[in-house]
């Protein structure tokens, strides 16, 4: 039974983003281990709150995530 843990700073991504994540990677799962393992695959969305997720000794915002996401 497989459990999916996926990280993310609160405020990035929308509901629907993230229904669209747990949809995906169960999809993902399952085209790897066969379809009778789809109803115990797990994904759990864990938030972090805005700056106490770092990257390069800087503390991260959804506002920069967001930017980077526009390129």
């Amino acid at each position: 039974m497989p459990l999916i843990t996926v990280n993310l700073i609160e405020n990035v991504f929308s509901k629907e983003q993230k229904a669209q994540m747990i949809s995906k990677l169960t999809d993902t799962m399952v085209a790897i281990e066969g379809e009778a393992m789809r109803p115990v695959t797990w994904v759990k969305i864990e938030e972090v709150a805005e700056g106490q997720w770092g990257i390069g000794g800087n503390p991260l915002t959804a506002a920069m995530i967001h930017d980077m996401q526009q390129g």
